[in-house]
């Protein structure tokens, strides 16, 4: 967790860069990006130094050579250890001069970081805030993986509040949720094939690591985790070298994070590849048929970006693997050939297992769509018997635009730091909505369809022409009146009657 003067300082280095004439909160993560990987290149060099002095032999992988640059600077000048002890203005000229050229080198080491710094920009305007965002990078203890992953979580939330961004952020108890309901395992092989800032591959190794502590003390299960588990794509510069950061920063060594237009390249070499895919791909776009890969097209005859999308789910998972992914309202119920053959598709020649009806408030103020979350197992040969249906109501933020906490911090998310109060469940649907899952194949199967939950045999879903939306299977309960016999209802008109021509005789009266 970081401390609350670290969040101070971090809003005041983000303030000093509006100031100063940068307001795309990317661009601020970006360049804050490049100074963290500084930092770790010359922690990984520090490393390498200690290991030959205590071997006493030369290094084995020397990151800043020895000499000079083309410009006559020491390469030793460009470490984070030194030059963080400059003076602002000298400060400046080396990490414009010197080391981002130097840092446009490196692509070629074969780390998925450096790959995607050959293209590094130094657009920090001033010598003043270089010195200030350093100053805080040096305030971060590195070693703790906790610390340094919150801090650069709290940054990309702040992108979140910063306009038409956003919508690069999905809700990180929502990320929860899907994770805690597929549950990693240490041998999955994991992609979200648009990944942004990794949020949802961030979330499976945080969930690996709690679950599965073992994993991570045995060199062969280690080596898959940091090299071989985690995969995203996505087809913007910025967000591979953002959500690249991210994973470094949240301890995995090297994931696969590259460039792919998901929706336009063919997929060889990709076919049924993974174990688990995580996603909340952009959708309500469109593509025309020609820029549209090929492969995608022969699932489905579409131009919807959502349709493609989740035709590429069932291309990229392995027989057995499983999905949790967000579509929009639209999938479960549009009426289109394309619409319909998805969902015939997962029902028929899948395991669709689960639908969550999301609020539509989930994703404000980006956007007001209704959401909801597809959970389902790969088999290419069906196996759909029920389909079980949840209807989130809240989770944990007001509805509206402004997002506001409705209960404490502790009290958040799918899995809470502490018990929900007894009226805490109007409130966060989340818990609910994970245990209730987790007994889908038992007690749930008995549940009314006016519940918050409930299954629905695939029988049914068949006879509604594979509408998937919830609301065309769940069933609203109408209170019953307790009518009384219409002579006692008549009986009682004419006494009233009675009484209103005995007040107006008495009032006659009384004006005589």
């Amino acid at each position: 967790m970081i401390t609350g003067s670290i969040k101070s300082q971090v809003d005041k280095v983000w303030d000093a860069f509006w100031s100063g004439g940068i307001s795309n909160p990317l661009e601020v993560i970006e360049q804050i990006t490049y100074l963290l990987f500084l930092r770790r290149l010359d922690d990984m060099q520090v490393l390498e130094e200690n290991k030959a002095a205590r071997l006493k032999k030369p290094l084995e992988h020397r990151i800043f050579p020895e000499g000079k640059d083309e410009l006559g600077r020491p390469y030793e000048d460009m470490r984070w250890s030194k030059f963080r002890n400059f003076a602002p203005d000298e400060m400046f000229t080396v990490v414009d001069r010197h080391v981002f050229p130097f840092l446009r080198t490196l692509g070629g080491n074969g780390s998925t970081y450096a790959h995607h710094m050959k293209d590094a920009r130094f657009t920090i305007p001033t010598p003043q805030l270089l010195a200030k965002v350093v100053d805080l990078i040096a305030e971060v203890p590195m070693e703790d993986r906790d610390t340094k992953g919150d801090l650069y979580e709290y940054m990309l939330a702040k992108i979140a509040t910063a306009g038409q961004n956003g919508q690069f952020r999905t809700p990180r108890h929502i990320i929860q949720l899907m994770v805690e309901m597929v549950a990693p395992t240490p041998t999955d092989i994991i992609c979200d094939p648009a990944c942004g800032t990794a949020g949802f591959l961030i979330a499976a190794g945080e969930y690996l690591r709690h679950h599965n502590p073992e994993m991570l003390r045995d060199e062969k299960p280690r080596a898959h985790f940091h090299r071989e588990m985690f995969h995203g794509f996505d087809f913007d510069n910025t967000m591979l070298r953002i959500g690249s950061m991210n994973m470094l920063l949240h301890g995995v060594e090297n994931p696969d994070i590259r460039y792919r237009d998901s929706l336009s390249q063919d997929h060889a070499g990709e076919e049924e590849r993974y174990s688990l895919v995580l996603a909340n791909p952009p959708f309500a776009g469109s593509l025309d048929f020609e820029h549209t890969a090929k492969d995608l097209q022969a699932i489905v005859k579409t131009k919807k970006t959502e349709l493609l999308f989740l035709a590429l789910f069932m291309r990229l998972l392995k027989p057995g693997g499983r999905a949790a992914v967000i579509v929009p309202d639209g999938v479960l119920f549009g009426s289109s050939n394309a619409h319909k053959t998805l969902r015939r598709i997962l029902v028929e020649d899948q395991k669709l297992e689960g639908v969550v009806s999301l609020p539509s408030g989930v994703f404000r103020p980006y956007a007001g769509v209704s959401t909801a979350i597809l959970v389902f197992t790969k088999t290419t040969s069906g196996g759909t018997d029920h389909v079980w249906f949840y209807d989130v109501g809240a989770d944990g933020w007001s509805l509206d635009d402004k997002r506001i906490l409705l209960l404490s911090e502790d009290n958040l998310g799918p899995v809470p730091a502490a018990p929900l109060a007894e009226d805490g469940h109007a409130k966060n649907n989340l818990p609910d909505t994970l245990a209730r899952w987790r007994n889908r194949s038992g007690s749930e199967f008995n549940r009314s369809r006016t519940e918050q939950s409930f299954c629905v045999p695939k029988a049914d879903i068949v006879a509604q022409g594979y509408d998937l939306s919830l609301n065309r299977y769940k069933e609203v309960v109408h209170e019953e009146a307790d009518h009384r016999p219409p002579l006692e209802i008549l009986a009682d008109i004419a006494k009233i009657e009675e009484d209103i021509q005995r007040g107006v005789e008495e009032l006659e009266e009384m004006l005589r």
